[in-house]
């Protein structure tokens, strides 16, 4: 078994191993556990009950956070039509092109957190999946980067969204902030990103949909999240 640090050891007195939080609760105790010089980044892991083998069962999509990422999102866009390009510049994408764009990441150019693209340019950027693939940033219409409204899929992008995607362990990690931010924008995060999980439940689940969550930071052990109490919150909303 690794080696805990003292730090780790510290926070880890503070938390009720047995307790689950409430999503507040959960957030308040991460804020006041022993930080470290960097600002952390805070996240919620699932523990979902489908079955990542079955097509029918796949579990992914985007969320708009409404109290942002904590950092400056530098977007993509590859567009074949002016009046596209045109709207991403507007809406303030970092880079807009169309067959330079493409070349610049064949050539192994990656220096940017989201690709979005339109539906008639994906005939040109699905051979990109090599490289764009591993890195997660394949443009996907479930995750709305491959869409004719460029305009607002680069604002929503910039602004702080969340994408999630279950592995193939049925577990699914999100970012929802920062440790700077306050515990109110970790539960607005929080809240928005479960809602968006709930509302992806694949038909063909059956049983218990989330089976756990858990909310970290960084360099914390992990807070297991009340899932009644969160589940139940979201979905009456």
């Amino acid at each position: 078994m690794a080696k805990r640090s003292k730090l780790y050891k510290a926070q880890l007195g503070q938390i009720d191993k047995a307790k689950r939080y409430s999503l507040l609760d959960a957030a308040t105790l991460l804020k006041s556990l022993p930080a470290v010089k960097f600002d952390q980044t805070v996240e919620l892991a699932f523990k979902l009950g489908v079955d990542p083998k079955q097509t029918d069962q796949t579990v992914r999509g985007a969320v708009a956070l409404p109290a942002g990422t904590g950092k400056d999102v530098r977007v993509v866009v590859i567009a074949d039509d002016d009046k596209y390009c045109q709207e991403a510049i507007a809406a303030g994408a970092a880079t807009v092109g169309f067959e330079d764009v493409i070349s610049k990441i064949k050539g192994g150019w990656m220096d940017f957190d989201i690709l979005i693209t339109t539906p008639s340019s994906m005939a040109k950027v699905r051979p990109l999946g090599r490289q764009l693939g591993p890195r997660g940033l394949m443009p996907n219409p479930k995750t709305g980067t491959v869409t004719e409204r460029i305009g607002d899929a680069v604002r929503e992008a910039k602004a702080g969204r969340a994408e999630f995607r279950a592995d193939r362990g049925a577990c699914v990690q999100v970012p929802i902030g920062k440790f700077s931010f306050t515990a109110d924008a970790i539960v607005q995060n929080a809240s928005a990103v479960i809602k968006a999980l709930l509302k992806a439940k694949p038909a063909s689940a059956k049983g218990v949909y989330i089976q756990s969550i858990t909310m970290s930071a960084t360099m914390t052990p992990g807070i297991k999240v009340d899932l009644r109490e969160a589940s139940a919150k979201e979905s009456a909303e």
